[in-house]
């Protein structure tokens, strides 16, 4: 039985203490702030109450997978898990309006055809044919298995190539992937979207990005009852179920070392906890930035190119009921003046004040600016959004902004990290779950295999497994 450490209560941090506690090791979690969570917060006010953080969740099977590995309960028995359907509605610069269905890649094929004309749902048909490519090259060595000290097979491009005429040329970035194969403005718009709603700017974005709209078609998007922070709830009352110790208002100057291995922590408040291992949940970056780990390993994490990408969300209140034939999710697409936005709808009691009103979040991903800059940009937010909420100027009560400044305070951090992905250089792969430090462990978005709730939740399940298997560990089944 060994004393684990764990820094931050995130949900990729909660989710390896509870594996580890099940496991027959004592674990504390230490967190800076006075709740868990981390980026899954929750915003309440006069009876209404927002997620302020992500909204859906994909890939639910992680979840499930770490309660059953945790407990009797399995995950439905904890949250109302639904499916939402239609997954998005999106409405694209030039008004055009499209509903596409839930894990349904013959619906979506059908929809795009009667909405874009036909040929466009058979060319987003053959993208993802495609996309299932690289996913079934990268599904194992970046999500299921700790990442290889040996990078360059994961630098390696898995998006394939069409072969005809100038497409045979390597198909590099998701950019290129939109212009050659999709060929309309909508269809380029809708790809984008995936990558950027990951906070992946889609110029930037690899081609292998392509496996985001792939995972989410594929799988679905998932709901749960309350909101995305009743899943929080549920993890950390897991993790109390196995006697998992938590501190809050806790924070951490300083990982110890001895020897050249991590032995435990320095609180701010001055005490150290002596650990077997050390699992830090809090932003890789920020913790070499602050030096809380030893600064002659600073060089040691990647670059993370891709870190200037913030959410802004919008939390509008609004009096009336949902109209007849609203959706849970709408996406607007931007026009150059406005930015794409991601409009929440949930039709959940628990999130208003009763029937006559209704709790409506708007969030988009966008590059770090100064801080008064963010008030024009809820302005013009909103105003997209009035795009998916018909009345919404005459129905607001009141909004409230959360900035990345917010999210600064929750994690640790107020960039947005994206999953793990391949392209030819390695910049998207994030920090290796097994740091430079003996007995340090990175879990959570900013470490393998990156970011989102999914990706968080396989992080901590790689930890995990490298803790309790030790080098034996070949990856999660």
């Amino acid at each position: 039985m060994a004393r684990i450490v764990v820094i931050g209560a995130g949900l990729g941090a909660m989710a390896a203490a509870a594996r580890l506690a099940v496991a027959g090791h004592t674990v504390t979690v230490y967190e800076r702030t006075s709740t868990y969570g981390g980026a899954v917060g929750r915003f309440e006010r006069e009876g209404f109450a927002f997620d302020t953080g992500p909204g859906l969740l994909h890939l639910p099977a992680v979840y499930r997978d770490l309660f059953v590995k945790t407990g009797k309960k399995p995950l439905e028995e904890c949250v109302t898990l639904t499916q939402v359907d239609p997954a998005a509605r999106h409405v694209f610069a030039d008004g055009t309006r499209v509903d596409l269905p839930n894990a349904s890649r013959a619906g979506t094929v059908d929809a795009l055809d009667a909405a874009l004309g036909a040929g466009a749902g058979e060319r987003w048909g053959d993208f993802l044919t495609r996309a299932r490519e690289a996913w079934d090259r990268t599904r194992r060595p970046l999500l299921e298995e700790p990442q290889p000290a040996d990078r360059k097979a994961l630098a390696r491009e898995p998006y394939p190539a069409l072969k005809a005429g100038f497409l045979r040329r390597p198909t590099t970035t998701l950019a290129q992937v939109g212009l050659r194969e999709l060929r309309d403005a909508r269809l380029v718009a809708l790809l984008d979207s995936y990558a950027e709603a990951y906070g992946v700017p889609y110029w930037a974005a690899p081609a292998s990005a392509a496996v985001l709209p792939y995972m989410e078609q594929t799988f679905g998007s998932w709901y749960t009852a309350g909101g995305i922070r009743a899943l929080a709830d549920a993890v950390y009352e897991r993790c109390r179920e196995r006697r998992v110790e938590f501190v809050f208002d806790a924070p951490v100057d300083e990982v110890l070392t001895e020897a050249g291995r991590a032995v435990g922590i320095r609180l701010a408040s001055g005490g150290t906890v002596e650990a077997d291992h050390v699992v830090a949940g809090a932003p890789v970056p920020s913790l070499y930035r602050e030096q809380a780990l030893p600064w002659e390993h600073s060089d040691e994490w990647p670059p993370f190119a891709h870190g200037s990408t913030g959410r802004l969300t919008v939390l509008l209140a609004l009096r009336g009921a949902r109209e007849e034939g609203a959706v849970h999710r709408t996406v607007v697409h931007g026009d150059g003046d406005r930015p794409t936005v991601t409009v929440l709808r949930p039709d959940d009691p628990e999130l208003r004040p009763d029937a006559e009103h209704e709790s409506v979040t708007v969030s988009a991903m966008l590059e770090l600016v100064p801080e008064e800059d963010w008030t024009e940009l809820a302005d013009r937010m909103t105003e997209a959004a009035a795009r998916a909420v018909p009345g919404l100027a005459e129905r607001l009560l009141w909004r409230e902004v959360r900035t990345p400044e917010h999210v600064r305070a929750a994690t640790g951090a107020a960039e947005i990290p994206p999953p793990a992905l391949a392209d030819a250089r390695g910049t998207y792969l994030p920090a290796a779950n097994v740091s430079p430090v003996p007995g340090l462990y990175f879990a959570g978005g900013w470490s393998h295999p990156g970011g989102g709730l999914a990706h968080a939740g396989m992080s901590g399940a790689l930890v995990a497994g490298l803790i309790v298997e030790g080098a034996d560990f070949r990856g999660s089944q």
